[in-house]
């Protein structure tokens, strides 16, 4: 069985685990706190950061798209699974760029900030980061979040999906993200009908399953994180 070193709210660990959850492949779940840089952990990946995984064979993929992408090309054909990066190259390209657009953007102006004030400070030293959120950067991700909701409005209402006609990895990697800000109550879904819709029709899948029931130590979900009719 494939190994998932990651963080609960980790959104690009959240990311790999509905890719692998939407492709029923089993996977041992690791909790990493990738700041402390266990020696263990950075023999794994020198770079430190979740998620990392282990597949069967002993081969080590780090990185979110490139675990993405190697489970892609070695999921199991005979099984006809949902693929979730598209046939031609016109399609792919478009999917990896939006899949690029959360994990990079969205991840550097609105999640980071959440997840990294609200969450890993309160478990870090202060030598190495760790101490009260900084409300200033907090009210920053908060005002960035519109955006890109306002973007994914404007995605969702000329496609079916994010990146076109099927399900994609830009689908799971923005949800990714909007999952970790919804976690923590930063999502102004009453603002973006649009958006909240689309979200339902991810949540409602299996693959979000665990990560609706998911809890991280000192932290506990909005209200409405776990419902799919909110």
């Amino acid at each position: 069985m494939a190994t998932l070193y990651h963080h609960p709210l980790c959104p690009h660990s959240r990311f790999v685990r509905l890719i692998l959850a939407e492709h029923a492949i089993e996977t041992t779940l690791i909790e990493e706190r990738a700041a402390e840089r266990r020696r263990e952990f950075l023999a794994l990946d020198p770079a430190g950061r979740t998620p990392v995984l282990v597949d069967d064979d002993g081969t080590v993929v780090s990185g979110a798209m490139v675990i993405a992408e190697y489970l892609e090309e070695t999921a199991d054909p005979e099984l006809n699974r949902l693929r979730l990066l598209p046939q031609t190259p016109r399609e792919r390209a478009e999917t990896r760029r939006l899949t690029e657009w959360f994990n990079l953007k969205f991840y550097e102006e609105v999640t980071n900030w959440l997840v990294t004030e609200k969450v890993y400070k309160r478990f870090l030293a202060p030598e190495i980061g760790g101490g009260a959120p900084d409300m200033d950067l907090l009210r920053v991700a908060r005002a960035n979040i519109r955006p890109h909701m306002r973007y994914i409005g404007y995605l969702t209402g000329a496609r079916n999906w994010l990146a076109g006609e099927t399900l994609s990895l830009a689908d799971f990697a923005a949800a990714a993200h909007l999952s970790c800000a919804d976690y923590l109550g930063d999502v102004p879904w009453d603002e973006y009908e649009t958006v909240k819709h689309w979200y339902q029709r991810i949540k409602s899948r299996p693959a979000f399953r665990p990560l609706l029931s998911d809890r991280a130590v000192g932290t506990t979900p909005a209200a409405c994180y776990a419902d799919l009719d909110f």
